[in-house]
């Protein structure tokens, strides 16, 4: 039976007997403190899995480095890089390149003999990352800031070096089995997303029975069933510019994922803070919006023309517009979500990282398909129905998802601590 004995840290709990508790800045040291000359155009991004990783290797997504990089910071080689405003959600990883990383990021280095992979693995576990919140200070949650020294002033467990070895080494193999299993359960997630989008598709742009007869379009959707006509945008929907002065009206936020709702049901549903009036507020600038009305976002080019359930008011940048003929509003929420209909939006915009907005104009001069009404309502109630059924087994993915996300970082505190040790057929 393994001795332990009580470490003195809360989040560590009890240790070996043979094991230290430290601080970390007797093993780690910050570099790249200020501004360093650039000595590489190679900027390097922190991923999740990977650590860190040249930008192109991440497949060239997430935020791009600015064009003048004299004030990022250089990296190396086995080192530890942190986001400094993410490192309490973990954003921390092993770098195995030489190149420079934004200037936000910390990077520490060993300062002697020291088993790198050990202390990163450290950098992961969610007790020492609930630690460093203690410290944490700035106004978001995902945006509190931890100081370099605050970090490094940790106490954390320290085992002989033989010891973090094999614990390294257990943990590199299970942790790859971990996230091997992750990796496929993505790719199910992203196979349902793309599924979900080819069901709407085919739903908004040709019905739901193939054995119609079909009839020639001009437009971004191809053949249509003979019963459906094409017409302009404008001749289906106008816009709605009324001003909302009632401090009663409540304020609306457009989301992607969940359509025009509350800016308080939008922070229960995403956990994300939303920005909130002040008594500076104009109130009579705000743009009035009723239940079954529809919204062209600020991020219209990712396909953001919302529908909305509620009566209230939204920010002025917005555009709001609602239908001047009989339809079924449910059937154009989804069309507005068809990926068709959002490229043919994208091609009005100049500047789409920019997040430039699609003037009503450009979407009422647009071709869009006229199903019968009752078709209309019909295709609605499918999708809502087969889209839910979707949805639900998602869910279900992403559930399986973090079950495992959550196993990872048990497995590596288990071992990081010495509540658990490496079994001898893994030496």
């Amino acid at each position: 039976m393994r001795q332990m004995k009580d470490s003195g840290i809360a989040w560590v709990g009890e240790i070996p007997r043979e094991w230290k508790m430290e601080r970390l800045q007797w093993h780690l040291e910050e570099v790249n403190v200020g501004n360093n000359p650039i000595q590489t155009n190679r900027i390097l991004s922190l991923t999740n899995k990977l650590g860190v990783v040249p930008y192109e290797d991440k497949g060239n997504q997430g935020n791009k480095a600015k064009e003048n990089i004299f004030e990022y910071k250089l990296a190396y080689p086995n080192t530890i890089v942190a986001n400094s405003m993410n490192i309490l959600i973990g954003s921390v990883g092993l770098c195995n390149y030489f190149g420079c990383v934004s200037p936000v990021y910390y990077i520490f280095k060993a300062k002697r003999e020291n088993n790198i992979k050990f202390l990163n693995y450290v950098f992961q576990t969610v007790g020492f990352q609930r630690e460093l919140r203690k410290f944490a200070n700035g106004i978001l949650e995902i945006r509190l800031r931890v100081s370099a020294m605050d970090i490094l002033k940790r106490f954390i467990p320290y085992p002989q070096m033989e010891g973090q070895q094999r614990i390294v080494a257990f943990l590199d193999k299970e942790c790859e089995k971990i996230d091997g299993l992750k990796t496929d359960i993505q790719a199910q997630i992203d196979t349902l997303e793309q599924y979900k989008h080819s069901v709407i598709t085919e739903a908004v742009t040709h019905g739901l029975n193939p054995d119609v007869p079909m009839k020639d379009s001009v437009v971004w959707f191809g053949k249509i069933p003979n019963s459906w006509t094409v017409v302009k945008g404008k001749y289906v929907f106008t816009q709605r510019n009324t001003r909302g002065n009632n401090i009663a009206l409540q304020l609306l936020s457009p989301t992607q994922k969940y359509g025009v709702i509350p800016q308080e049901k939008y922070e229960e549903l995403s956990g994300m803070s939303a920005v909130k009036l002040n008594d500076s507020t104009n109130f009579a600038l705000l743009k009035t919006i009723h239940k079954g009305d529809y919204c062209i976002s600020l991020r219209s080019f990712q396909g953001g023309f919302e529908y909305s359930e509620y009566e209230g008011v939204v920010s002025p940048a917005y555009q709001v517009f609602y239908p001047i003929v009989n339809v079924d509003k449910g059937y154009y929420k989804y069309l507005f979500k068809e990926k068709g209909f959002i490229e043919v939006m994208n091609s009005y915009t100049m500047s789409l990282r920019d997040g430039k907005n699609i003037a009503f104009d450009d979407f009422g001069n647009t071709f869009i398909p006229v199903p019968p009404v009752e078709e209309q309502k019909i295709i609605a109630e499918y999708l809502n129905k087969k889209c839910a059924e979707i949805e639900q087994t998602i869910t279900d993915k992403k559930a399986q998802f973090e079950t495992l996300d959550d196993y990872k970082k048990s497995l590596i505190y288990e071992y990081v601590t010495g509540k658990k040790e490496v079994p001898i057929n893994e030496l």
